[in-house]
């Protein structure tokens, strides 16, 4: 009990300090530019136009709707971020009684590490599913919290408010829009990243060596960021998803049409070429092909 109370303190903790990234990222992957592209120079020292980073994006933010705007959408953040840490954690923990409980006789042989990797692998997988399943109505209204601030609406004001609203006019289907492309984005990244690390470990670096078994440490790391890299996609079409037609000016034309489903919005990006929006907060290139038009505050 202590170790999920002291996981959802840490949690919300790094949910808070992560919030005003994520406010810029959703509001990017929108389409939403409020700051017309500006001259300056890549790494290569190139003079170049770019869109303005997170922090003159920030900055903006700050000077419409000072520092707590930098914190829409948190609160129900916050209930996400505890609800499936618990979750999360339950599940986890009825597998490992399940276990225990299992009698002595009946317990395998010790199995392979790949044997191994695939059982854990697959309990995370349910644990994640299950608390993303869960939480997908809080993940909702904090993305439509924050794409309010496109056309300045009030309508998600309050989280029970925003639950009430989103049944009148949605019903329960309205709780779990983008939902197929999170979880599918959220197994393929888990999958991706443990399989990568169990090779990488197995068969690239060898035991025995000090600095091999150090690499073994970074190697989840490093496969876990190339994962979400990879699945990165999926997360864009859900947080599109989550706000397509739903009322607020961000789900709506000029910024975004309106998707059928899912595929439909995926095959729009791929076809414009904006499978990655959003996925870089830094030396953000100006899309070719495209002119940014200031009274609509985007490119098209």
């Amino acid at each position: 009990m202590a170790d999920a109370a002291s996981q959802v303190l840490l949690g919300s903790g790094l949910t808070v300090l992560s919030q005003p990234l994520m406010y810029v990222k959703v509001l990017v992957q929108v389409g939403y530019e409020p700051l017309p592209p500006t001259l300056g120079r890549n790494i290569f020292g190139r003079q170049v136009y770019q869109l303005p980073g997170l922090f003159s994006y920030a900055k903006h933010i700050v000077k419409v709707d000072g520092r707590a705007g930098l914190f829409k959408g948190l609160a129900p953040r916050l209930c996400s971020s505890a609800i499936g840490t618990v979750v999360h954690s339950k599940v986890l923990q009825r597998y490992q009684e399940a276990e225990q409980a299992e009698p002595a006789a009946s317990k395998k042989e010790p199995v392979s590490s790949l044997e191994q990797v695939l059982k854990e692998t697959s309990r995370e997988m349910v644990a994640r599913s299950a608390a993303t399943l869960i939480t997908h109505p809080f993940h909702v209204i904090t993305l439509r919290c924050m794409v309010q601030f496109i056309g300045r609406e009030t309508k998600y004001s309050g989280t029970l408010s925003a639950f009430a609203t989103i049944y009148r006019e949605e019903g329960i289907l309205g709780f779990f829009a983008g939902l197929i492309p999170r979880l599918l984005g959220d197994i393929l990244s888990l999958w991706l990243c443990n399989m990568l690390a169990y090779l990488i470990n197995t068969y690239a670096l060898e035991n025995g060596v000090s600095t091999m078994t150090e690499m073994k440490s970074y190697s989840q790391a490093v496969t876990g960021f190339f994962a979400s890299m990879l699945t990165y996609p999926f997360v864009l079409v859900s947080n599109l998803m989550a706000v397509n037609n739903c009322g607020l000016a961000g789900g709506l034309l000029p910024y975004a049409p309106t998707y059928s489903s899912w595929l439909d919005c995926w095959s729009q990006l791929h076809r414009e070429g904006n499978m990655s929006r959003g996925n870089s907060l830094f030396f953000r290139k100006v899309p070719a092909g495209k002119r940014y038009v200031w009274e609509e505050r985007r490119f098209r």
